[in-house]
Parts: C-alpha cells; sequence; structure tokens
C-alpha cells in the first residue's frame, strides 16, 4: 500500500510540473503573438468603437473608427464628418476593445491604398477640407492633386463651393506633415 500512495504521489507531482510546463508555453506564446502585431492590427479589431487619437499639435481626433489602411485611419466624428487621420501623427489611442485582428500580409494592393491613395479619393470627390498638419497648422479648401509626396490645396472658404472666383491661391502640402483631413459640408464651415 505504501508504494501505491508514494507511485501516486510522484504521479501527482509529475501531472502538476507538466501542467505548469503547459502554461507557461501557453503564456509564452501568447506574449510572441503580441509581439508580432502592428498598432493597424490592433485597430483593425477595434472598426466600429469610438476611440480618442491624440495627435500632437493636431489635436484628439473622437469618433467612431470606420476604416483601417496601412498607414492612414478613417473616424467618422459626432458631426458626421469624416476625419482622415495619418497614422504617423497619432501618438496614443484611448478607447480600444480587447479585440485585435489577425495580421494580414502586406500585399502589393493593400501597399497601394495608403495614405495618397485616400487623398486622391478625397480630391476626386472635390471635397471641401480642413488640413490639419502636425504643427497644428489648419488649411482649408479642396485638394486639385495628389503627388508623390504632396497635395495641391486650392485655398478657399469652408463654406462656399470650389469656383475659381473663391480660390485665393493654390498651396502644395508635404503629404507627411499632414496629420488630419476633415471633410467640410459647404456652407457649415
Amino acid at each position: 500500500m505504501r508504494w501505491q500512495q508514494l507511485f501516486a504521489d510522484l504521479q501527482a507531482q509529475f501531472e502538476a510540473e507538466e501542467t505548469a510546463a503547459e502554461q507557461a508555453e501557453s503564456a509564452s506564446r501568447a506574449r510572441a503573438e503580441v509581439g508580432s502585431l502592428g498598432i493597424v492590427d490592433r485597430l483593425r479589431g477595434a472598426v466600429g468603437l469610438p476611440l480618442v487619437l491624440a495627435s500632437g499639435a493636431a489635436g484628439a481626433v473622437s469618433g467612431v473608427l470606420v476604416e483601417v489602411g496601412p498607414d492612414w485611419l478613417l473616424v467618422e466624428d459626432d458631426g458626421a464628418r469624416q476625419c482622415l487621420v495619418a497614422l504617423a501623427a497619432v501618438r496614443s489611442v484611448a478607447g480600444l476593445g480587447r479585440r485585435t485582428a489577425a495580421p494580414e500580409p502586406a500585399g502589393p494592393v493593400r501597399r497601394r491604398l495608403d495614405l495618397r491613395w485616400a487623398l486622391r479619393g478625397l480630391a476626386r470627390d472635390r471635397s471641401a477640407v480642413q488640413v490639419l498638419l502636425d504643427d497644428g497648422g489648419m488649411l482649408g479648401g479642396t485638394l486639385d492633386r495628389v503627388g508623390a509626396d504632396y497635395v495641391e490645396l486650392a485655398e478657399h472658404p469652408g463654406d462656399l463651393p470650389r469656383r475659381a472666383e473663391v480660390v485665393q491661391g493654390v498651396r502644395a502640402v508635404v503629404i507627411s506633415r499632414i496629420a488630419v483631413v476633415r471633410t467640410v459640408t459647404p456652407g457649415l464651415g
């Protein structure tokens, strides 16, 4: 009887050590998986959630995360304005849930859907916009063209649609200095 109790005790110890090793390996694997995630993957898991994005001198952008690109975020604010936020301008994000999207391979198509692609969409739509720069500056008008590393902004009052007679000038803006681009409804500024 004594031998059986000794073997049972040894078996229980072995099983406890094996369980502890499995738990440690599982925790280690989970840390390694989290360590391989990028902020874009984390944010893709938050699509549909209200977030607050701190963007340095450009200020905070609050609203529901609508879409995530490779280097941009699309947020709809309380006024139903769409805000295109350059990921490079984001300093922190508040309001993230627990979900994280699985990493997506950055294939050739996905890589082309960058900030320039999103800015081209705004230029094509002829939307009046406010451009917030990384130094806190603000410009208003309509995006006319998107170059390799700049956009051309026809400057005009935000409460007027783009017409030749209201354009006060054309300004080239370096894309890497753009923090946020907000759509503006003409007449509402």
